[in-house]
């Protein structure tokens, strides 16, 4: 159940980190005090996203008892929101070499979790 709870809790933090970056990328002017206006409006979210992925390392950390193992999916799930973010936020459409980084870094995972 922690597997579960660990995996919901970082998707969920890590998506709204990046959907946040995201928006201000796409929707927000360069200049310092709309962004520093729309970063004070975000400290809330900010706040609740950190929780979720601390506490979903914590408990990938319990289901698992390795950090290195934990850190790494939470990055390639990471990696696949940004994707997400790209087409979402900017029509981007993932190629083959995207499809290709994908699978060396899903084998890099199972790698890593043999013993």
């Amino acid at each position: 159940m922690n597997y579960l709870y660990s995996l919901m809790l970082l998707f969920g933090g890590l998506f709204a980190i990046n959907f946040v970056f995201s928006y201000q990328g796409k929707h927000i002017d360069a200049h310092f005090w709309s962004t520093l206006k729309f970063q004070l409006w975000m400290i809330p979210v900010f706040l609740i996203a950190n929780l979720s992925v601390g506490y979903g390392v914590k408990f990938g950390l319990k289901s698992t008892e390795n950090l290195s193992y934990v850190l790494v999916v939470a990055k390639c799930m990471e990696i696949v929101i940004s994707i997400i973010m790209g087409y979402l936020f900017l029509k981007e459409i993932p190629n083959w070499k995207t499809w290709i980084g994908l699978a060396i870094i899903v084998a890099g995972i199972v790698l890593v979790k043999q013993k």
